[in-house]
């Protein structure tokens, strides 16, 4: 089972507990204005905690999904054009059971 990796901020987190699902693609970003929801592997979370969280000055949620227990596919895709790096890239509600650890991370993120 190789594990993937979604930064999320609290409140969205705590918002998915309660409802059984997760809607946020990334910051600022939802899974209906993406069309699906970033996420990253185990040696990639980190870059782009610093990437685009780095100015937060508020805690994140780094969850830890089993892909293989969501219900929505996922796909490996090219998420930055320069280095062709590729990234999983959930195309659905991101379900909360698939969540199988949470780390909270507190600032600074950069």
């Amino acid at each position: 089972m190789t594990l993937i990796h979604h930064l999320a901020e609290p409140a969205h987190w705590a918002e998915a507990v309660r409802t059984g699902s997760y809607r946020i693609s990334t910051r600022g970003r939802t899974l209906e204005q993406e069309g699906f929801i970033h996420a990253a592997g185990e040696d990639q979370w980190q870059q782009v905690r610093r990437r685009f969280y780095a100015d937060l000055q508020t805690d994140l949620v780094l969850l830890t999904i089993d892909p293989d227990a969501l219900t929505a596919p996922v796909r490996w895709e090219v998420g930055d054009p320069t280095t062709g790096e590729r990234f999983p890239h959930l195309y659905g509600p991101l379900d909360v059971d698939a969540v199988v650890a949470t780390q909270v991370l507190h600032p600074p993120h950069g």
